[in-house]
């Protein structure tokens, strides 16, 4: 794309240099090339600046910097290189790479999911109904990413928007025509969104999660509503919110701005009743079957997912599979066939043998591991067995939610193993000794192991027939974060390894 058309879509302060053709935006100095455009822009933890130089030594042939000094000093010492120089660094990069790529984001329906829980579990369920009926789909998470049936690994929650709007470019190439996407309240506040025009909106719930960063629930609630009101485009055309969380109030409000809003609960908190609820809910051996109260219509919904929450998750895929035009029956249809998701109550092969029940999952917040115990308990309560939760807290992040973890696990639990997450660069007892805090406000046994592979080894030999293992906290993730290195880490294959072995 010529250069100076490519600026014409970008708040563009002052720029020089000769028009030239550009065939990609890069925001990692790494991967500039001589058909390159570099976007320099002053993040959380560096600044893009300093790469400027590595950048042209690649070969950039076009630089934009959100800095005053950087483009003095680039006009100085690299006058031939063309430059521009704009106020915000992130909106530019996504105007650039959306300009680049031919607008994919204008040619896919977009739907977005934001929440502290229950993101990752409503987009692969949304996305498996919009399959169901022949649509080609983009999916964005924190798992993994789909592009149409390619399968790719997620780096992060919410990619950076050249990265995100490349999956894009990708699928619309691939014949999709929706994308079902997670958005991270960092996304949101850090603008990696910006000009992503979403359609469908979706809010999970709040609980306290990522303090370190926002500081405070309010401002975190605040980061979340962004995504209501459009970043950098029209608001959503519909919102779905879940009325039975606190916040829903503050979300609703910040989703004045959207054509229309939806609500779903299954126990509304919050004043009136929600349009989207549930009756009659019933678990079995099969999973889940209950009536979706809809405006004008009853469905029966029967699902393989079980418990509480993945009703609310069914709820708000199924509202926003509605707000994308699937008929009723086409989700009740779809419901029948849905799939678990990786690390989402995940039950490990080899446990039925052992006589009991051995599930991973992505728990890694008070609500979440509530919610996850209160699972196991109804699991086996009708057979008397016990429910024994291994979790553990991340380092470097929101200390404040370590004891309240702790309290959780103990007052939901007939026995705690505490062990490490993924400790960055805090030393694991540390961590440890803070949860424990929580843990002994209460009377429940606790084993601490600060590595995690003998605390789950410790937490399967402790089973008796008819009960649960609960190993909280990683779920998914394929690695274990260390101070001084990052090692292949997977729950799923740990515990395997060890039932085998029983």
């Amino acid at each position: 794309m010529d250069w100076a058309e490519a600026l014409k879509e970008v708040s563009v302060i002052e720029s020089a240099g000769a028009a030239r053709e550009i065939a990609c935006i890069e925001y990692d100095s790494r991967r500039a090339r001589r058909d390159a455009a570099f976007v320099a822009m002053r993040g959380g933890t560096t600044d893009g600046n300093r790469y400027i130089d590595v950048a042209v030594a690649q070969g950039a042939v076009a630089i934009v910097t959100d800095s005053h000094d950087a483009y003095e000093r680039l006009r100085r010492e690299h006058p031939t290189i063309a430059a521009a120089r704009v106020e915000h660094g992130r909106r530019a990069l996504a105007q650039l790479s959306a300009a680049v790529l031919g607008h994919p984001e204008r040619k896919l329906a977009i739907s977005a999911v934001t929440g502290t829980n229950g993101k990752t579990t409503t987009a692969y369920l949304l996305e498996q109904m919009l399959r169901s009926v022949g649509r080609k789909c983009v999916l964005i998470g924190t798992i993994e990413t789909h592009v149409g049936d390619e399968v790719r690994a997620s780096e992060h929650t919410t990619p950076e928007a050249s990265d995100l709007l490349k999956v894009f470019a990708d699928g619309v190439a691939a014949g999709a025509t929706e994308v079902v996407m997670e958005m991270s309240s960092h996304a949101l506040d850090q603008e990696r969104v910006w000009g992503i025009p979403v359609d469908v909106a979706i809010f999970t719930n709040l609980t306290q999660d990522h303090l370190d960063y926002h500081g405070t629930m309010e401002r975190y609630a605040a980061a979340k509503g962004k995504m209501f009101n459009g970043l950098g485009t029209a608001a959503p055309r519909l919102a779905v919110v879940n009325l039975d969380d606190g916040y829903a109030g503050m979300i609703k409000q910040a989703a004045n701005a959207c054509g229309e809003v939806w609500t779903f609960g299954v126990k509304s908190i919050c004043g009136p009743q929600p349009d989207y609820r549930t009756e009659n809910v019933e678990f079995s051996a099969r999973g889940t079957r209950f009536k979706w109260k809809t405006p004008g219509a009853t469905v029966e919904i029967e699902s393989p997912l079980y418990g509480w929450v993945n009703v609310s998750n069914l709820l708000a895929a199924s509202c926003a599979a509605l707000g994308r035009g699937l008929s009723r029956d086409q989700i009740a249809d779809a419901a029948r066939d849905l799939k678990q998701v990786p690390g989402r109550f995940q039950v490990v092969s080899g446990s039925a043998e052992a006589g009991f029940t051995v599930v991973v999952d992505y728990a890694h917040t008070d609500d979440a591991l509530r919610n996850l115990i209160a699972l196991g308990r109804e699991l086996v309560s009708a057979r008397g067995g016990r429910v024994i939760t291994l979790f553990g807290c991340g380092g470097d992040r929101d200390r404040t939610k370590r004891t309240r973890m702790g309290r959780a696990a103990a007052e939901g639990s007939d026995l705690v193993v505490l062990t490490s997450d993924n400790p960055r660069s805090e030393e694991p007892m540390s961590i440890i000794e803070e949860a424990l805090v929580g843990v002994r406000e209460t009377a429940t046994e606790c084993l601490v192991e600060p590595d995690r592979a003998t605390a789950i080894a410790v937490a399967i030999r402790a089973a008796r027939a008819g009960d649960i293992v609960l190993i909280a906290g990683k779920g998914h993730e394929k690695v274990q974060i260390l101070r001084d290195r990052t090692v292949p880490f997977d729950d799923v294959v740990v515990a395997a390894s060890i039932l085998k072995k029983l």
